[in-house]
């Protein structure tokens, strides 16, 4: 049968459900430049406003899949990977990834870069000297047998249908398409060749999901992709209306995560860490403890061994601000929120991200939590720290800030881990 994007279009927008060779077909030829950039525009907007059912984002996960490389990492380890729907000070990829290599898995971790308030995995560990992001295939697999553990950017070859369809999506306002989500995430990540996948999907004001049940059926689709493509998968719902540990920002986050792998740091990046490291153990049959094991110094050992192994230099000093700038306390009483969005935007603004995937960022911009909800406070106490190498930024930061944090009389109570979906 032969196919036309006016068909596929059509058929979409009148609602009905695309048939896997017509997905296969659209796929294929936006990919090789056979449908063009608004016809692919026309058809997102028809998937964002009429949906696909579960067969249908899978086969379209599968199609994008097909569209590119598949790694197969045959590495003398069973391999799993973990990937996070983004938030503020999300650093988990950091100390997770040693941490799981130091149990006996093999994390092949193909990260991005960050976009307005949410960090980047590749900005925060540029910050560090020397060390470098573009892996070769052969390079990824030799490091993942030799240390056990890669973060790196994804190679070219991978779901090269998704990179085109990402960006299109970006100036479309199709974005917000859970099929399109889903489908995203997990072409990149079955192409990557690992064993199992466990999801940390974020809720809450500094989540690309808002609300519980938005961010639940984006778990539930991707949970349910995996299983079409026969990865062991879970998926996490946790909190992100508050800011993950102390640190935002590129190097700020990189110092926290090492904290935690020489067995200090914030109480909430280490639970967080330990019961991803759980679950994806778990998904590949490992019985090994993640917290003694970060306790012990060997996920520290690890992770120096990874810096170095991407020709970065784990012992040498980290990046700061040259402008520092503090918020205290306006009153006395418990601090009950501490608002994800509203710091991630300030430290975008202070320049820890971008505006366009082109923009640079600064290493040493961020801010510090010096007090979390729960904290009782004392009226001047300090409260964030911000860091900048352009003090013009800071009133625009402090502006993003100004309804960004509330004092009362009771602490907050808001679980950190939410539910576990698992296929």
């Amino acid at each position: 049968m032969t196919h036309t994007a006016v068909d596929v279009i059509r058929a979409k927008r009148d609602g009905h459900r695309l048939t896997d060779a017509q997905i296969d077909w659209v796929v294929d030829a936006y990919t090789n430049g056979v449908v063009a950039d608004e016809q692919m525009s026309a058809l997102a907007m028809a998937i964002f406003l009429n949906g696909m059912d579960t067969a249908e984002t899978a086969r379209w996960t599968r199609a994008m899949v097909d569209s590119g490389d598949r790694l197969t990492l045959d590495v003398g380890r069973p391999t799993v990977d973990k990937h996070s729907t983004g938030g503020v000070g999300d650093k988990i990829t950091l100390p997770l990834a040693p941490l799981v290599a130091a149990c006996g898995a093999a994390v092949p971790q193909l990260s991005g870069r960050g976009l307005g308030h949410t960090g980047g995995t590749l900005d925060k560990l540029e910050s560090i000297p020397g060390w470098r992001a573009q892996l070769s295939v052969d390079e990824v697999a030799s490091q993942l047998r030799s240390v056990g553990a890669v973060i790196c950017a994804a190679t070219t070859g991978l779901a090269p249908a998704d990179k085109k369809l990402y960006a299109l999506r970006d100036v479309t306002a199709t974005v917000e398409s859970i099929p399109l989500i889903a489908s995203s995430i997990m072409s990149k990540k079955i192409a990557e060749g690992a064993e199992a996948l466990v999801l940390d999907v974020k809720v809450g004001s500094g989540a690309f999901m808002k609300s519980l049940d938005q961010a639940r059926a984006l778990a539930t689709a991707l949970v349910s992709i995996g299983v079409d493509h026969g990865l062991r998968v879970s998926a996490l719902l946790t909190d992100m209306s508050v800011p993950l540990g102390r640190a935002v920002g590129n190097a700020v986050e990189v110092a926290e995560s090492v904290e935690v792998l020489q067995g200090n740091g914030p109480a909430d990046i280490i639970d967080l860490t330990v019961a991803l490291a759980e679950e994806m153990l778990s998904r590949v049959g490992i019985s090994a403890s993640p917290r003694d094991v970060l306790a012990s110094g060997e996920a520290y050992e690890t992770w120096a061994r990874m810096i170095r192994a991407q020709g970065g230099d784990p012992e040498a000093p980290l990046p700061t601000g040259r402008h520092k700038h503090i918020v205290t306390a306006p009153s006395d009483g418990y601090l009950t929120t501490l608002d994800a969005y509203a710091v991630g935007v300030a430290a975008w603004r202070l320049g820890a991200g971008r505006a366009r995937k082109e923009d640079p960022v600064q290493p040493g911009a961020g801010i510090l939590c010096l007090a979390k909800p729960g904290d009782h406070l004392t009226k001047g106490q300090p409260l964030l720290e911000l860091q900048t190498d352009t003090p013009d930024a800071i009133p625009a930061a402090l502006e993003s800030l100004s309804s960004g944090y509330e004092i009362g009389d009771r602490p907050p109570t808001t679980p950190l881990i939410i539910d576990t979906i698992r296929g």
